[in-house]
């Protein structure tokens, strides 16, 4: 009897509560190679082979943008068999012949290709987004430096 005490409270123990399981799914990131800062941004950043430092690929408003801005550099960075969040995006971009011809490519063109993608992403995901400012009717605001009149009561 004991012993089936014991074995169930072991098995308690190594299951994680279902809260804690779900707020792990809830924080898991969507794409790689990107995070979320506490306000809301989105950035990319990368690893360089073989070393130590990180390509610094932007801040965006959205995480689809800063997935593609890391899509981009690595590409440049680890070629065609790089490990993509969005394979088949990459492969309908025109750049994508010129990174298998430049393999040693100095970060700061790769940092550049990849943020402008993901700008370019960002507006278009930005103007596609309807906006609350036009589907709301327009809010009047009473001018409060007036005396209301009897009939605005």
């Amino acid at each position: 009897m004991e012993r089936e005490q014991e074995e169930s409270t072991m098995r308690k123990r190594r299951q994680p509560p279902q809260e804690e399981m779900a707020s792990h799914v809830a924080t898991r990131k969507p794409y790689r190679g990107i995070r979320r800062r506490k306000w809301g941004k989105w950035v990319a950043e990368i690893r360089e082979p073989n070393k130590r430092s990180r390509l610094w690929l932007g801040s965006y408003t959205t995480d689809v943008a800063a997935a593609r801005a890391y899509d981009v550099a690595v590409f440049y960075l680890r070629g065609p068999s790089a490990r993509l969040n969005f394979p088949d995006l990459l492969l309908q971009e025109e750049d994508h012949r010129l990174a298998a011809a430049t393999a040693d490519m100095p970060a700061a063109l790769i940092r550049e290709k990849a943020a402008e993608v993901g700008a370019r992403v960002d507006a278009l995901l930005a103007s596609a987004a309807p906006s609350t400012a036009d589907s709301s009717p327009p809010v009047i605001k009473p001018d409060l430096n007036q005396i209301p009149e009897s009939g605005d009561i």
